[in-house]
């Protein structure tokens, strides 16, 4: 009997056990809002993985082996988002590869994607000076893009850019041909070809369309997009950023630039070529046939001189690719090199522009005088460069020194008139207007023209300003030593100060300090003689103080200006004020003689007075009209 009671106990206890265990589910079971809840997160999850897929699809970064050219399944989806360009996604090219061509000038790499130059490097040269070891780098880490917005018939937009060119590189000789094809099928494609001849700086650069008039919309032009930041490859950053311009030419030849600044922009037609310059080297996209219209855009990068600055400007160029016969079809080229004149000039196309050589007769002078002389001592007598400098400057000055001699004969004589103005000074000094008139008379009597001093000087004023552009942008100064400079075409710098002093810089170079120097004892020499020359004219301000003034500030000019310019053009300076000083010197001690200017002066007033020039005459009849009116005006 006590067995089975064990028994009908224990199905009690596992009877209530299980009820329990029943009533603990049932109350811990989620209620209809929460079962909803987790539906609509379930639901919100799957449609956001599926946009993301589209969103991947539409920016066409596609897998490496997207599909194979017969995978149809796979082409009709891309066709979803890719159009007629689908195609180009199928081939075994679409994915991250480069192709690589190069020269004894220059390496260039080019990706499949976009198709165009993602690398362009110059094998001769370096950065900021001769022993960096950094090669110069136009293009590199993705500081410029090559765009066509393509439209479509089928009302897309696409971006070059975002597509997968296919490569083929060839040869032709010695030539290197690379052609990138973005392909809408088997003979339907946008081509880009590369044409890199053997030690050349221009690239040939063709652009076409086959096939594609039922795939692009051939109602208006494809919009070719070009955009470059400039990388700093010198010392001195506010130097490279003052040369870092757009330069185009346009029309019939006609030339310009925009102005340095942030957001300027031009919108020129007829453009032949677009220069990306730099101070020292250049990218160029020249076209045979001249684009219709262009949008060109600057900004400057560096808003402050600061040292270690990665770029200095940013570029861009937008123009229309027009088609013809529902094709596009461009001859172009593309120039990756030295920002030389000789260099640019060679290939015929008016490169040669872009080199700021001044205007009117200031261009002229270096194109015509200071170009060949000073190729001819650098190059052809082979000349160190300091060496040419000093010779080139001794060249000019001595040509100019028959200039120099005819304007210090003209102070002589000035001078020696001086006791006589001064006398007549004297005598009219409450009437202006006839002192005026007595001391024409005095120069006429004597043969002394008052100008004959200024004109000499204002002849040599475009030759100085000729200089402050020639130097400059003189490439063959670039890395060239001589004494302490380590690079003629950028500051010599002896002292590095710890701090940046406004308008001077954040060193001290010598060659300027020598300049103003060589200045300060040529204005000495100078300023005594011209006071003595030119004697006090009432109500004109006191030309001696003036001038005292002139000999300090005038040097202390020429030390802040030059102390950031190339060591080459204060080098200049400084050799063509001591020659300047050096032929002064002998002028006035061993050819003008003083006593014999008197006497010549005394011998010329015994004689008829010479016939007044045109401006002398009509300067006195100016002086007679005025005496003239003003009797009448004393009269009333």
């Amino acid at each position: 009997m006590e067995e089975k009671k064990f028994d009908l106990n224990s199905i009690i206890g596992f009877v209530l056990i299980f009820g329990i265990l029943i009533w603990i589910m049932y109350q811990n079971q989620p209620s209809d809002k929460e079962i909803a809840a987790e539906k609509a997160k379930k639901e919100l999850v799957a449609k956001q993985e599926a946009q993301a897929k589209v969103d991947k699809t539409k920016t066409a970064i596609l897998p490496v082996a997207a599909a194979t050219p017969g995978d149809t399944v796979q082409l009709a989806k891309l066709q979803q988002t890719l159009g007629g360009f689908a195609y180009s996604a199928t081939l075994p090219s679409a994915k991250e590869g480069f192709t690589t061509i190069e020269n004894e000038k220059m390496i260039l790499k080019i990706a499949n994607k976009g198709g165009y130059i993602v690398e362009a490097k110059l094998k001769e040269f370096k950065r900021f000076e001769k022993n960096s070891g950094q090669l110069i780098e136009l293009i590199r880490d993705n500081n410029s893009n090559l765009n066509i917005q393509l439209q479509t018939t089928d009302n897309r937009t696409l971006n070059s850019k975002d597509l997968y060119f296919e490569p083929t590189l060839t040869k032709n000789g010695a030539d290197q041909i690379l052609t990138m094809r973005l392909k809408a099928g088997a003979n339907e494609f946008l081509e880009y070809k590369y044409i890199l001849k053997a030690n050349d700086y221009l690239v040939g650069f063709d652009v076409r369309s086959q096939g594609l008039n039922k795939v692009l919309n051939s109602s208006k032009p494809l919009d070719l997009q070009w955009d470059l930041k400039s990388y700093r490859n010198e010392k001195s950053v506010s130097i490279e950023k003052r040369y870092a311009l757009l330069e185009y030419e346009y029309g019939d030849e006609k030339y310009n630039y925009l102005n340095t600044g942030v957001g300027k922009e031009d919108t020129p037609e007829k453009v032949s070529y677009i220069a990306f310059k730099q101070h020292f080297f250049t990218a160029i996209l020249a076209t045979d046939k001249p684009f219709e219209k262009s949008k060109l855009q600057s900004d400057d990068l560096v808003k402050d001189e600061v040292i270690d600055t990665t770029f200095v400007k940013q570029f861009r160029a937008t123009v229309p690719l027009v088609f013809s016969n529902g094709e596009v079809d461009y001859k172009m080229h593309w120039y990756f090199g030295p920002a030389d004149y000789k260099t640019l000039k060679s290939y015929d196309k008016n490169f040669e522009k872009i080199i700021p050589l001044g205007w009117g007769i200031f261009g002229w002078i270096n194109k015509w005088i200071f170009i060949p002389l000073f190729g001819f001592l650098s190059s052809t007598i082979g000349l160190s460069l300091g060496i040419a400098i000093i010779i080139f400057t001794i060249i000019i000055k001595l040509a100019m020194s028959p200039i120099t001699y005819k304007s210090f004969l003209s102070q002589a004589k000035m001078k020696v008139l001086r006791p006589e103005i001064t006398e007549l000074g004297e005598k009219f000094k409450k009437d202006p207007m006839k002192k005026q008139q007595e001391t024409m008379k005095l120069y006429n009597k004597a043969g002394v023209n008052p100008m004959a001093g200024c004109i000499p000087a204002l002849i040599q004023l475009p030759f100085m300003y000729a200089s402050f552009q020639f130097f400059p942008s003189a490439f063959e100064l670039r890395q060239k030593s001589f004494l302490w400079a380590d690079d003629l075409s950028s500051f010599d710098a002896i002292v590095q100060l710890p701090f940046n002093i406004p308008l001077y810089g954040s060193h001290i170079s010598l060659f300027p300090i020598l300049a103003a120097i060589a200045i300060f004892f040529y204005m000495k020499m100078t300023s005594g003689d011209q006071q003595m020359a030119a004697p006090q004219q009432e109500g004109m301000p006191d030309m001696a103080k003036m001038m005292k003034i002139m000999i300090y500030v005038s040097p202390l000019m020429m030390l802040i200006f030059f102390n950031s310019y190339g060591a080459g053009l204060s080098l200049y300076n400084f050799i063509s004020n001591l020659i300047t000083i050096g032929i002064m010197f002998v002028i006035k001690n061993y050819i003008v003689d003083t006593d014999k200017i008197h006497a010549q002066i005394q011998e010329n007033k015994l004689k008829e007075p010479k016939k007044q020039s045109k401006f002398q005459q009509r300067l006195q009849e100016v002086m007679e009209q005025q005496e003239a009116a003003k009797g009448q005006n004393k009269k009333k």
